[in-house]
């Protein structure tokens, strides 16, 4: 995670809304989901028991049908001794949203084309009421969780929170897929057992 300019000049609605096509994108993805399945599963339940799988279904929006098999399924787990459930970190979901975090991201970052950001949503047949109340979530719950309030000050110099996620976005290194990919990882303790209580416009 490096340090990089506040220029704010972001080339979001030109190339990273692309990789909302971009399938090998999308099975990477999965892959890295499936890779943190298997080390929650591995790691075991704290109580000391066994889990086992208790994966629950998911019907994912904004997603290309060529991958969708892979983001049908949420991967999740059951203790087999105090039978808590315990769900694995993901970087394809963020909460109970329908939509994918990568399409949260995208349409939350107005960039510098705002219009372009309106047009992904309408093809994303994305509410403009969910587009917004996914942009004050980030203003407003995002720097309030402890994740934010964790990490923070390892972002120099501080980030403008006004302008997430695509401030936040643009401190990532890499090409623009590492960049995305680098933030959806970033996200992922936001994801797990004790998800973020997020309000969805389905």
């Amino acid at each position: 995670m490096g340090e990089s300019s506040v220029s704010y000049d972001f080339r979001l609605p030109a190339v990273c809304h692309a990789l909302l096509t971009d399938i090998k994108f999308f099975q990477q993805l999965a892959q890295i989901d499936e890779d943190l399945a298997e080390q929650t599963r591995l790691q075991g339940c704290p109580c000391g028991g066994p889990l086992h799988q208790a994966h629950f279904p998911r019907k994912p929006r904004s997603c290309p049908a060529e991958v969708r098999k892979d983001f049908t399924k949420r991967w999740s787990f059951c203790c087999g001794q105090c039978r808590k459930r315990i769900t694995a970190v993901s970087v394809r979901f963020l909460g109970r949203r329908v939509h994918l975090a990568l399409a949260i991201v995208l349409v939350s970052a107005r960039g510098p084309t705002p219009a372009r950001a309106r047009e992904l949503a309408q093809q994303l047949s994305i509410a403009p009421r969910t587009v917004e109340r996914w942009r004050q979530w980030w203003r407003e719950r995002f720097p309030a969780t402890r994740l934010w309030q964790t990490m923070c000050a390892s972002f120099m110099p501080p980030l403008d929170i006004a302008l997430l996620p695509e401030a936040l976005l643009e401190r990532f290194a890499g090409t623009e897929n590492e960049a995305m990919l680098h933030l959806l990882r970033f996200l992922r303790p936001l994801t797990g057992s004790t998800p973020i209580t997020l309000q969805e416009g389905r």
